[in-house]
């Protein structure tokens, strides 16, 4: 007898995660501009529209027996990268929204997901 056994992939399990974000978004009256843009090795996860500010999510997906939040791994570092890749952004596509650097937690529990937005989760840093 063999049994197979399906692990989602650390990516796939991502892309799950991002999926939720971006239809909470959605549900939430934002528009969806762009998901997983790249500026050389950094990326957005989700840059939504809502009125006249810009908001760059970043999303983090766990499993419902993580034992660190989630948003703690969006560390100064990431932090500084996020802003890096937003500020290219705003030049790329020559914009003048106000911008807001949000977190979405998504965690997952076999096929439900509980997920939680944090506005204005962290703002850029000087230095």
């Amino acid at each position: 007898m063999c049994f197979f056994v399906f692990i989602m992939s650390t990516i796939d399990f991502g892309k799950r995660g991002e999926e939720v974000a971006k239809n909470y978004l959605l549900e939430h009256g934002f528009t969806i501009r762009d998901t997983n843009w790249r500026w050389g090795h950094r990326e957005l996860d989700i840059v939504a529209q809502k009125n006249a500010t810009l908001h760059i999510v970043e999303v983090k997906t766990r499993r419902a027996n993580f034992l660190v939040e989630p948003q703690a791994s969006v560390n100064r570092r990431k932090q500084q990268h996020t802003v890096a890749a937003a500020n290219a952004y705003v030049q790329r596509f020559n914009l003048t929204f106000d911008v807001q650097f949000d977190i979405i937690t998504v965690v997952t529990s076999g096929d439900r997901s509980e997920v939680e937005y944090v506005p204005e989760a962290f703002y850029p840093l000087s230095g």
